[in-house]
C-alpha cells in the first residue's frame, strides 16, 4: 500500500494535519489540540476559515451554503447532519451565505441551498435545492466512487 497521506484541517483549532491514508478511517486527532479531525458532524464555516477549510483539505468535502432566511435551507440543515453521521470519513461544513458574504462570493452561489463538493481544494460537483438525507448520501458516495 502507498504511504500517501491527506491534509485535514482540524474542525477546532484550523491546524492543518498530515494523516496517512490508511489512518483515515482510525478516527485520527489533531496533533496541536488532539481534538477528533473527522467528526461526522457538520462545522460551521466563517470568513476565516472557510478558504483554508475548502483549500487544504484532501478528503472529500462537502459544504452547504446556506441563509438564515431560507426556508428550504432551514428544513435541509437537520437531513444535512444525518448525512453527515452516516459518511464519517467526509468532511462537513456549513457555511452562512448571508452572515459571511465574502466568503461565499468566490464560489459563485446563484441559489440557496447548495451543497459544493471540494476534493483537493477544487470543486469537483455541486448539487442546488434541499435534499432529504438519503438523497445527500448517495450524491456523496457518487462523487467518491
Amino acid at each position: 500500500m502507498s504511504e500517501q497521506n491527506s491534509h485535514l484541517v482540524c474542525p477546532h483549532c484550523q491546524a492543518t494535519n498530515r494523516v496517512p491514508a490508511e489512518r483515515l478511517s482510525a478516527a485520527p486527532k489533531c496533533g496541536k489540540c488532539s481534538q477528533p479531525l473527522l467528526t461526522a458532524n457538520p462545522h460551521e464555516l466563517t470568513t476565516q476559515t472557510a478558504s483554508k477549510v475548502i483549500q487544504k483539505n484532501d478528503v472529500l468535502t462537502i459544504v452547504d451554503f446556506w441563509a438564515s432566511w431560507c426556508q428550504p435551507c432551514i428544513m435541509m440543515a437537520p437531513e444535512f447532519k444525518t448525512a453527515a453521521s452516516q459518511l464519517p470519513q467526509v468532511v462537513f461544513a456549513k457555511l452562512q451565505t448571508d452572515k459571511y458574504e465574502q466568503a461565499a462570493a468566490p464560489y459563485n452561489i446563484r441559489s440557496l441551498p447548495t451543497m459544493v463538493a471540494f476534493k483537493n481544494g477544487k470543486e469537483i460537483a455541486r448539487q442546488s435545492g434541499a435534499l432529504p438525507s438519503h438523497q445527500i448520501v448517495q450524491w456523496v458516495q457518487s462523487l467518491n466512487s
